[in-house]
């Protein structure tokens, strides 16, 4: 009875390393249990994702500014301020709490 085939169409590549390369995709197989063309794989798909995205790296970052309403309107060139008399505020009230 003939093995099933696999639909998925593959193209052979060769692929030189040199000794530092070979050895650490030797050892990654080794640790992983997994074939060195599917690290190698995995790896292209993974830099891939990180290359051709077509967002910029921080994109989620640009929603933030003006979504909190209200506060000070300097908070970002005076936070360590904000941030230590927040503190002292919570060391007078333990204080007092005593």
């Amino acid at each position: 009875m003939a093995k099933p085939r696999s639909k998925r169409v593959r193209e052979p590549v060769q692929v030189y390393l040199d000794s530092a390369d070979s050895d650490l995709l030797r050892a990654l197989a080794e640790k992983t249990g997994l074939s060195k063309a599917e690290l190698l794989r995995r790896g292209l798909r993974r830099f891939a994702a990180g290359e051709l995205t077509e967002k910029a790296p921080g994109w989620s970052l640009e929603a933030l500014p003006g979504l909190i309403e209200g506060g000070p309107t300097d908070l970002a060139a005076r936070h360590d301020d904000y941030l230590a008399a927040v503190l002292e505020e919570k060391k007078g009230a333990g204080a007092r709490a005593r």
